[in-house]
């Protein structure tokens, strides 16, 4: 299995707009971070996790590959803000998207031009398929967990598959998930900065879980500015820590 980071950064993206500091000026470009996304890749199936408003240049910047269906965390707008960009993965076929049935019911109100009983001609069309906590979904034959995350006190999802947990926009992660991705092989999990958010893990947050889960290698995701460079960061993590960036291909054994 390979994931393909997309982009690793959160709602601003970096460089921030207006932004003068050192990270939003830096020439080395793993601290350049487009919204948060990637592509997981396994048997010739390729899933798309989150649509945010970068889509279109980062699916561009990956040569346009095929995609199978998109998963979908929650529906914060860098999270899915580039669903109108699938429309030519809808030509003759209704694209599949599983989430949870409040991001279902979110996205009929964000473009209900996709979901119009009599759509204008061209505009995307959309198969929703909404999913939950517990329940193995399977997509060519790719088996896909949902896990219970809590975004402040929003419940949305992380997913594991196979020997990977890939969760974004956690501020707790319930005992249960714990378990489900303790030894895990592969853990990408978000950290924004260092000091405190009312919504987000900080880096020691995520340190926390990852000493908790002990993956054999965890990458850290959804960056802010805030965090700092990228090699004066990842140069002081734990060994099996690294901080992804934008464009960055791993394998899952």
């Amino acid at each position: 299995m390979e994931l393909r980071f997309l982009g690793t950064g959160t709602s601003t993206g970096i460089p921030q707009i207006g932004c003068k500091c050192k990270v939003c000026q830096s020439n080395n470009p793993k601290d350049s971070r487009l919204r948060s996304s990637i592509i997981i890749s396994s048997n010739n199936t390729n899933l798309l996790i989150d649509c945010g408003p970068d889509f279109r240049s980062q699916i561009i910047g990956c040569n346009s590959p095929h995609l199978d269906a998109l998963l979908i965390t929650h529906s914060h707008y860098d999270h899915v803000g580039g669903v109108d960009d699938l429309r030519p993965y809808c030509k003759n076929i209704d694209f599949p998207i599983y989430c949870k049935a409040d991001v279902s019911e979110d996205l009929r109100n964000r473009v209900p031009y996709c979901f119009a009983k009599h759509p204008y001609p061209g505009v995307p069309s959309f198969n929703l398929n909404d999913i939950n906590v517990g329940e193995i979904v399977t997509i060519n034959n790719l088996e896909i967990e949902p896990l219970s995350i809590m975004h402040y006190k929003l419940e949305i999802l992380g997913f594991k598959i196979g020997k990977l947990a890939y969760i974004t926009d956690a501020k707790t992660i319930p005992d249960e998930t714990i378990n489900k991705i303790k030894g895990l092989d592969t853990l990408v999990i978000n950290a924004l900065r260092k000091t405190e958010h009312i919504s987000h893990m900080t880096l020691d947050d995520a340190l926390n879980i990852i000493d908790t889960v002990k993956p054999r290698i965890a990458y850290l995701t959804h960056l802010s500015h805030d965090m700092g460079l990228h090699d004066d960061v990842e140069n002081r993590l734990p060994s099996n820590v690294k901080i992804a960036y934008d464009n960055l291909v791993i394998n899952i054994d």
